[in-house]
């Protein structure tokens, strides 16, 4: 692989060296048109100039013997155009602004007449796309500013662009990464957009997540584009969000703000017990201008944000005093349980739901003695979580005009972010989330020159960086109770979602770790050449994501109660009585994926009405690898020989690891699949032939890669991580019923990439692996039809049909479930010989009933998608004029898949043959209904000077969101299947799930549901 990476490398650095340049192409924008004379003759030969009018510089073209002509790679902002020919009036037009990846066309009409007249026109250009079938919405420069944003943070903005919502985020975005968005556009997964910040990669490794994008102030502009986009075009499938970082100029500008927001002027939470406290305030500047005017220019730009707040609208249900005293009677009774009392069970020795205090566990009743005294009769209680943060965001910019063909650009940017703990030293109910240090960081180096009129090279050359380290409180560790736990990962226990049908004791986010991404290098190379009535474009990219990883997320040992035992989560917890209790050992490790890509496309302007484009994207697939070999593979086929590793020598028959001969992909997951190819084409016509209307339809195909948090938890695995589960576990003495404690020793022979190679490999443990032959990576189908018209100067009017299905979406199988055999005796075969149940399947025997320990006992005893959318997507679209400007969008579409989750490290996991369990909706991301509307209103200037004073610039700028409701699913919350896979979903035993009289508190009919 290393050999095709580095041919790769050699073709793109052959593009670069006709030369190298500034404004990257996806960050660009180009003018193309005819000229006509009056007669409606077409005229080649004529000079067309085009004039940054911010900056001074000028490109030109001569049209072509179609009188055609094209000005590939320009800059954003304000431009003037003239055209020229001997026996004409020149001609001028000014008030042309360029937006990011537009495409406009202007057409010119020249009169007859002497070179020395001139006729002006003062006209922006049209609306219309009339050579690309991606359907796209740009976020001007006016919206980034003007808009009201949360924390003033431009990701908002993509929502504006409609086919945009939020989909179930998980642990994509999380206190693991620098906090964003997580977006889903057109039904494609959260990690399936590419985020480009002045024509570089700009996202998160981990999640694939944007990082930080430059504050309102010293953003131009963005882009957001998806649905058949050309071959230029690679990494994610789903979509594309083009991001421009402000420039210099030959003025000097710049601006000074402060925005303050304070939870005194907001109304009490009706269910809070005081007035919210947030405290937030922004401030900073911006500084532009010219270096050496018309050639060197420079801009930068900070902002500093503090956040302060404490505030209290966190729901917790706890034990009370009674249940403390061993009284559950409240409890368990009907208005503490949605209208169905509990009967506590008297086999452990409840009497009509009371206990004797004696028989409460002593680990549980420590535990619950810290929490806070609620007054509650069914234990609930409000907390507060303490949201205390700083964050600096540094942009700067250099911009340098060498040449009239020769333009280089550098651009860093720097987000560090301090949040504190949620912890406010007395509330263990606090301990949520622990604090963190985030410290993201790229630069951006672009190049672009003209290889004479007609060849345009760019390349831009970049690094990203993030650095994330977590701290952790400290508090209690697990012995500290006087539970038999150790205490891996240092004094700290937290609580986690005491509020539904589960109650966590333990680890989860208040673990410490850390995580360094990068840096994440990547050279990306356009080519554009223009040759008579065709655009040629020729490019490619390399990318290296890279994860080094740290974590204790496991080491801290967690309980989970879920009520399985007495009916009560609470219960439970107090009988000490956990369903499960999961331990594993701090791990780590250092994964890289490269990503290199080569492309071809074409625009053919077949006639002056229609426009062909078409081209095709070489993405071979190279699988993410690990320097250190931390990689394993689980093969039944092995298993059922009895074959066992070498490298490690005590693991379970069927797992093998880099070294082994039947591992045959070396240090990487999976092997590499190299014939990739992704066509993409489309037509644009103008059935006028006046740049005002078009119709357009596309397709394409699209490769897509996933982020690497989706192979993170292999790591989870013995003997790098040894996570192990214990089912029907004591919470005094979790170990107890499974031969003791295995990670004390497992600690001492485990470490960050080095192992000892007779590591014991612990009973029970989770092994989780990927395919290692004929893998197959994610890839997308796009097809779309549009039709745009644009009334007057400007309006347009915009209708999609889109649709787009996904193959191969990863997701996550359990093929070693427990198998229900039935509640009559048996006998199950076991490490220890036959042991005969009078119940064959119970919580307690799951282990001994798993598919592989049913194979062979006792080594068996070791082992714990396609997706569819189709939409409607309408939008009017008024440019800035006479003081307002205006956008609204509709969208109604429609999502199907059978993969549980886009996040494959979600909890829950289907079994293989029968994944279709889960074919519905695309759970977050299917919102049927979406509409969104903004405008920014300005008031004139005017001549009284009274009013001047008074009315002129007032300004208004609302933003309307509205979307229908998210589609759930009812889970049953315990696992009443007896198979040990999660997120198991009840009987509907009434066909009309809802009540007739539907509140906020009565909205499903619990008892249609049987669990």
């Amino acid at each position: 692989m290393k050999r095709i990476a580095l041919c790769v490398l050699v073709v793109l650095l052959a593009f670069a060296l006709e030369g190298v340049g500034a404004w990257a192409q996806a960050t660009t924008a180009q003018i193309n048109g005819t000229v006509k004379d009056q007669s409606g003759a077409v005229l080649p030969g004529v000079e067309i100039t085009v004039t940054q009018t911010a900056t001074g510089a000028k490109r030109t073209a001569v049209t072509n013997e179609t009188g055609n002509y094209v000005l590939a790679s320009l800059p954003l902002g304000p431009f003037m155009l003239e055209a020229g020919l001997p026996g004409f009036k020149a001609y001028v037009q000014t008030g042309i602004v360029l937006q990011v990846d537009a495409n406009p066309t202007i057409n010119v009409v020249l009169q007859v007449g002497q070179v020395s007249e001139q006729v002006e026109v003062q006209a922006d250009a049209s609306l219309v796309e009339t050579r690309t079938t991606a359907l796209g919405h740009v976020v001007t420069n006016q919206e980034v500013a003007e808009m009201p944003l949360n924390g003033r943070d431009p990701h908002e903005l993509i929502f504006l662009a409609g086919m945009a919502t939020y989909p179930g985020q998980g642990s994509m975005n999380s206190i693991r990464n620098y906090p964003t968005v997580v977006v889903s556009v057109a039904g494609g997964n959260g990690d399936g957009v590419s985020y480009l910040l002045d024509g570089s990669i700009w996202q998160d490794p981990y999640n694939s997540l944007s990082m930080p994008l430059p504050f309102p102030d010293a953003l131009q502009e963005f882009k957001v584009e998806t649905s058949a986009m050309p071959a230029q075009y690679g990494f994610h499938a789903t979509a594309t969000v083009n991001a421009v970082t402000k420039s210099g100029t030959n003025q000097f500008h710049g601006d000074l703000f402060e925005f303050v927001r304070n939870g005194i002027l907001n109304a009490r939470d009706a269910f809070a017990l005081k007035r919210d406290t947030l405290k937030r305030n922004q401030f900073g500047g911006v500084i532009g201008g010219p270096i050496k005017k018309d050639k060197l220019f420079f801009f930068g730009g900070y902002q500093r944000t503090s956040l302060r707040s404490d505030g209290i609208q966190n729901t917790a249900f706890i034990p009370t005093p009674a249940a403390l005293n061993g009284d559950f009677t409240a409890l368990a009774s009907a208005a503490c349980n949605n209208g169905t009392p509990i009967n506590l069970p008297s086999s452990l020795g409840f009497v009509n739901n009371t206990i004797s205090p004696g028989a409460l566990n002593p680990v549980a009743v420590r535990v619950a003695k810290t929490f806070p005294v609620t007054n509650d009769p069914c234990g609930r209680t409000l907390y507060g979580l303490v949201a205390n943060q700083d964050e600096d965001l540094v942009t700067s910019k250099v911009d340098y005009t060498i040449s009239a063909k020769h333009s280089i650009f550098g651009r860093f940017m720097l987000g560090s972010l301090k949040q504190g703990s949620t912890y406010d030293g007395t509330n263990p109910l606090s301990i949520n989330n622990y604090g963190f240090k985030d410290f993201d960081y790229g630069f951006n180096l672009g190049d672009t020159y003209l290889i004479g009129n007609n060849v345009v090279n760019s390349l831009r050359i970049g690094a990203n960086r993030t650095n994330i380290v977590k701290v952790v409180d400290n508090y209690k560790s697990w012995a500290d109770f006087g539970a038999n736990v150790s205490p891996l990962a240092g004094n700290v226990i937290a609580i986690s979602t005491p509020a539904g049908s589960a109650f966590l004791l333990g680890g989860g986010a208040a673990s410490p770790g850390a995580q360094h991404n990068g840096p994440m290098p990547s050279i990306v190379e356009d080519l554009s050449w223009i040759k008579g009535s065709h655009q040629f474009g020729f490019g490619g990219a390399i990318y290296q994501q890279r994860l080094n990883y740290f974590s204790g997320v496991n080491a801290v040992g967690t309980a989970t109660f879920d009520g399985s035992t007495t009916g009560s989560v609470l219960a439970d917890f107090m009988m000490g009585r956990p369903v499960t209790f999961a331990q594993g050992t701090v791990y780590g490790f250092y994964t890289r994926q490269f990503y290199d890509s080569l492309y071809a496309q074409d625009n053919w302007k077949v006639t002056p009405r229609l426009t062909l484009n078409y081209g095709v994207r070489w993405e071979p697939y190279l699988s993410p690898y690990n320097n250190r070999g931390e990689n394993e593979h689980f093969d039944l086929s092995l298993f059922t020989q009895n074959v066992h590793s070498k490298v490690f020598t005590n693991a379970p028959a069927g797992l093998v690891f880099p070294g082994d001969p039947q591992y045959t992909s070396g240090k990487y997951i999976n092997g590499p699949v190299w014939d990739k190819f992704f066509p993409r084409f489309g037509l644009a016509w103008d059935p006028e032939g006046q740049g005002r209307m078009t119709i357009r339809a596309g397709y394409g195909m699209y490769g897509d890669r996933a982020m690497m948090l989706a192979g993170t938890q292999m790591y989870f695995s013995a003997p790098f991580g040894n996570n192990v589960s214990v089912a029907g576990a004591n919470l005094t003495d979790p170990w107890a019923g499974a031969g003791g404690n295995p990670l004390a020793r497992l600690a001492t022979l485990q470490g960050v990439g080095v192992y000892d190679h007779n590591i014991p490999f612990p009973l029970n443990g989770t092994y989780i692996n990927t395919k290692m032959k004929d893998f197959q990576p994610v890839y997308m189908n796009q097809w779309n039809l549009s039709i745009q018209r644009q009334i007057g100067q400007d309006w347009l009017l915009t209708a999609n049909y889109l649709g787009n299905n996904t193959i191969h979406m990863i997701t996550t199988e359990n093929i070693n479930p427990a198998i229900y055999l039935g509640t009559g005796p048996c006998t199950l075969q076991t490490a220890n010989g036959p042991v005969s149940y009078s119940t064959c399947s119970t919580v307690a025997n799951q282990q001994n009933r798993r598919v592989l320990s049913l194979l062979n006992p006792a080594q068996g005893q070791y082992y714990a998608g396609i997706g569819q959318i189709e939409g409607l997507y309408l939008s009017v679209q008024k440019r800035v004029s006479h003081g307002l400007s205006a956008q609204a969008n509709y969208t109604w579409s429609h999502c199907i898949s059978d993969v549980y989750s886009d996040n494959p490290t979600a909890a829950g996991v289907s079994v293989p043959n029968n994944r279709r369990q889960f074919r519905s909706n695309c759970l977050g991301i299917d919102r049927r209904q979406l509409f969104g509307m903004n405008l920014v209103a300005t008031t004139p200037k005017f001549s009284n000077a009274a009013l001047r004073i008074l009315g002129s610039n007032w300004q208004v700028a609302p933003i309307l969101s509205i979307r229908s409701a998210q589609f759930f699913t009812v889970y049953a919350g315990t696992d009443r299947a007896l198979t040990t896979v999660q997120n198991q979903t009840p009987d509907l035993v009434n066909p009309n799930p809802y009540p007739s009289s539907q509140t906020a508190n009565n909205w499903i009919n619990r008892s249609a549901f049987l669990a």
